[in-house]
C-alpha cells in the first residue's frame, strides 16, 4: 500500500531538506520512494511544496489530490491552500508560527485569522505546536524542519530507521549533533 506526504511551507523554512532526508530514511529502510519537489519563487518567500509517495512500488512521484495521509505544514496558510490534497481521516503536523508568505506581503492575499481552526475542521488529526520557537531554544531556528521531520516520523512509525546515521551522513559535521536534538524534540512533541 502506498503513503501519501506532502511537504508545505515557503522558501527558507527547510522543507526541501526534510523532504530529502526524509526521503533517504524511507530508501535505506526498503521502500520505493518518489519525490517532486514544487519551488514557486522560494527565495522570495514563494510557496514551496514537496509530494512524497512510499510503499513496496510507487509509480507517480505525484500525491493525488484527497489522497495524503499526512501533511507536514511549515507554515499554516500553506497547509491551508493545500488541505484538498489531505484524505478525510488524515493527518497535519503543523507550525504554527506564523510567516507571511509572499502573497500576503505583497498584500495580493489575506491571512484569515482563523487558519488553524480551517485546517482543524478539515483534517482527521491535527498536531500543531510552534516548532520555531522549540528551534529558537536549541540556539539555531533553522533547525525548525528537522523538528518537524522528528514529528511526523512519529506519527507515522518510522522511529525504527536509523535517522541518527542519516543526519551524521547528510548534514554538515559541525551541525550533526544540533540536528539529532532537534529531530529528538519533534519526536517528544506528540
Amino acid at each position: 500500500m502506498t503513503k501519501n506526504v506532502l511537504l508545505t511551507g515557503i522558501g527558507g523554512q527547510g522543507t526541501i531538506t526534510a523532504s530529502k532526508l526524509l526521503t533517504i530514511g524511507l530508501m535505506s529502510a526498503g521502500y520505493d520512494v518518489k519525490m517532486s519537489e514544487v519551488h514557486g519563487m522560494s527565495q522570495r518567500e514563494g510557496q514551496v511544496l514537496t509530494h512524497l509517495r512510499y510503499g513496496d512500488k510507487v509509480y507517480s512521484p505525484v500525491v493525488p489530490m484527497g489522497e495524503a495521509d499526512i501533511i507536514m505544514g511549515f507554515e499554516e496558510l500553506e497547509v491551508l491552500r493545500n488541505i484538498d490534497y489531505l484524505k478525510e481521516d488524515g493527518v497535519v503536523v503543523l507550525n504554527t508560527a506564523r510567516f507571511n508568505p509572499i502573497g500576503v506581503l505583497s498584500g495580493k492575499d489575506t491571512y484569515p485569522e482563523n487558519t488553524k481552526e480551517l485546517i482543524e475542521a478539515r483534517a482527521g488529526k491535527v498536531y500543531s505546536f510552534d516548532a520555531t520557537a522549540e528551534a529558537e531554544k536549541l540556539g539555531n531556528p533553522k533547525v525548525m524542519n528537522i523538528i518537524l521531520l522528528g514529528t511526523i516520523i512519529k506519527s507515522m512509525n518510522l522511529e525504527d530507521i536509523d535517522w541518527d546515521k542519516i543526519i551524521e551522513e547528510n548534514v554538515k559535521p559541525k551541525f550533526v549533533e544540533l540536528n539529532k536534538k532537534a529531530l529528538r524534540i519533534g519526536k517528544s512533541l506528540i
